[in-house]
């Protein structure tokens, strides 16, 4: 395999044996020494407030930090690794002294992709990537072809989400070095599974971010995200930074692609917006193997997402569908507090135009915000929207972290599993959902003083009376214990219940890999066409070029007649029957008709 290092603006890299450039952005600084095993040494000016210095006889693991003028220390910005916290010293490190395993792996289609999301901190008792590569064999064996690593930038502390990451290239140490992600990717790739990562690029953490310090132009101190001031794309240092970053990560780990964050808050006013340059540079300067971009964006927007005539991707490949999500959710579970509101009013109806069309929303008004939201997407491919009924946003931020199958129960969990599974749409399987998981997914954090009081209050205040929640009894997102009850339970899926989870969930694998799969190759847009609905009930179809998918379900009380659907029965729950009874679905599909 070449070389995988990828060569940055900022930070430190080897340029020959034993000789590293350290680069620094540092305008808010008139001086900057580099501290390297304990010795400083004065940094070099050259120009446009960057800093740099060569220095030999560098071993990979070297420890160094940067020295301000007032004697402040600081980690590098673009740190590869940390020894250990994100305030600490960061290491020299060689990301060829690692030596690829499965040098062969040419990735896979998009067409076929399964989403199984994962935090790796809670995703095994041991919280890190060795430990997780042990369960990656199972997942292969059930179906999961995708697996989606939840944010892994360093970040303040050892337990976290991974949004509030602060170090954009650096592995949180707390899951292992760099080298223990770049086996976990590689092992996946041996039992045939993709790997991307969930990336943010529109904020920075609350702790260990020395940039505004550094450099105070990295940011627009009038432009404000949810999380704090606007990143300043439009500076030239500060774009490379952000741009820089999705391909290190896809280059230097070898990785299938990168789920991008809460796009919505990344304001550009470049003529060629950020997003749009970072998926043209990837385009353009990976192709020796598909890469699977996906984002998140409320907007309901399609303009990152065309296909060409052929089909091919030139920007984006997908949408996560937080419609999907919020219709289904107040179908099986009633709630129509918060965001939900936009969704109250007969859910099934919009269920059943976000199965056929893509959005719920294209270009109505939301109830919860009195403006119009999305555009038309009936015109968009199934596979351009991940469909999901539970992710670590919609678990993770209720108050207590229930699971849909607490809130909706086994019966009517199962069905919706099916319709997601054998849907068009590309699905998405939150950690531990493939066996019936109940534990909680919470919000964690690891901060202290100040910072720690701060976010379980806020958290408390969040939740008081919301979703029949009082504050006091939302969880210290601090406490270990908070995040010790998110981790997975591994002995569930040898329980009885677990074992049966598992095996529908093998079971609607397989038929979506044999008979969902191969519909959509050639599968375009304006497919889908809604069959009928009624209170709790849904009847839809889609027309393909080889042939006539359709899916009726009903979560309703009241029984419901089966429409007309062409075609032989692929799936039936509990049963094959003319009529629908409550929680129950019947897919079926007719290879003979055409589009």
């Amino acid at each position: 395999m070449e070389s995988t290092s990828f060569h940055k603006s900022w930070g430190a890299e080897y340029v020959d044996d034993g000789t590293v450039r350290f680069r620094l952005w540092a305008t808010g600084q008139e001086s900057v020494k580099l501290r390297l095993s304990g010795e400083e040494k004065e940094m070099i000016p050259s120009g446009d407030g960057w800093f740099e210095l060569l220095a030999t006889g560098v071993s990979p693991g070297t420890e160094y930090n940067f020295v301000l003028a007032d004697g402040t220390v600081v980690p590098d910005p673009a740190s590869r690794a940390q020894k250990a916290d994100v305030n600490g010293p960061s290491l020299v490190i060689n990301p060829d002294d690692y030596t690829w395993q499965n040098r062969a792996w040419q990735g896979r289609p998009w067409t076929e992709t399964v989403v199984y999301e994962m935090h790796i901190g809670t995703f095994t008792p041991e919280g890190t990537f060795r430990a997780a590569i042990e369960k990656l064999p199972g997942l292969a064996e059930l179906g999961i072809t995708m697996l989606e690593v939840l944010p892994l930038s360093q970040f303040g502390g050892n337990r976290g989400w991974g949004y509030d990451g602060v170090l954009l290239y650096a592995p949180h140490s707390a899951y292992g070095t760099p080298d223990d992600f770049r086996a976990f990717v590689d092992a996946a790739h041996g039992h045939g599974l993709s790997v991307v990562l969930d990336i943010v690029l529109n904020h920075f953490g609350p702790e260990g971010n020395y940039l505004p310090l550094l450099a105070p132009d990295f940011f627009h101190k009038e432009r404000m995200t949810p999380w704090g001031a606007g990143i300043a794309y439009d500076i030239d240092a500060a774009r490379r930074y952000i741009v820089e970053a999705p391909l290190y990560w896809l280059k230097e780990f070898n990785l299938d692609g990168l789920r991008f964050d809460a796009i919505d808050q990344i304001e550009d006013s470049a003529d060629k917006h950020v997003l749009i340059e970072i998926a043209g540079r990837i385009r353009a300067e990976i192709t020796d193997r598909p890469i699977h971009l996906t984002t998140e964006d409320s907007r309901n927007v399609i303009f990152l997402h065309p296909r060409t005539e052929t089909g091919d991707v030139p920007l984006f490949t997908g949408e996560w569908n937080d419609d999907f999500h919020n219709a289904i959710h107040v179908l099986a579970t009633g709630e129509t507090h918060a965001y939900y509101q936009d969704f109250a009013h007969e859910p099934e109806k919009l269920v059943a135009r976000i199965l056929t069309e893509g959005f719920a929303y294209q270009g109505e008004v939301s109830p919860q915000s009195g403006e119009k939201r999305g555009v038309k997407s009936a015109g968009q491919p199934p596979v351009a929207f991940v469909d999901f009924i539970q992710n670590h946003d919609q678990v993770g931020n209720r108050a207590q972290g229930e699971r849909l199958i607490t809130l909706a129960g086994a019966d009517r969990t199962r069905v919706l599993l099916a319709t997601l599974l054998l849907s068009p749409h590309i699905p998405l399987l939150f950690m531990g959902e493939e066996y019936g998981e109940t534990n909680p997914f919470l919000f964690f954090t690891d901060f202290h003083g100040d910072l720690a009081r701060a976010v379980r209050e806020g958290r408390a205040k969040e939740f008081a009376g919301h979703a029949g929640h009082e504050g006091e009894s939302v969880p210290d997102p601090n406490a270990p214990e908070t995040f010790e009850m998110s981790k997975l339970d591994w002995q569930k899926p040898d329980s009885q219940e677990g074992a049966a989870w598992l095996a529908l969930t093998r079971q609607l694998l397989a038929l979506r890999q044999q008979y969902i799969v191969p519909l959509l190759t050639t599968a375009g847009g304006n497919a889908g066409k809604v069959i009928k609905t009624a209170q709790g009930f849904l009847a839809v179809s889609w027309t393909f070029p080889q042939g006539t998918l359709s899916m009726a379900l009903n979560v309703g009380e009241q029984s419901q007649p089966l429409p007309d659907l062409p075609g032989e029965t692929l799936f039936a729950w509990p049963q094959a029957a003319e009529t629908l009874g409550q929680n129950a679905i019947v897919v079926r599909l007719d290879a003979g008709e055409t589009k």
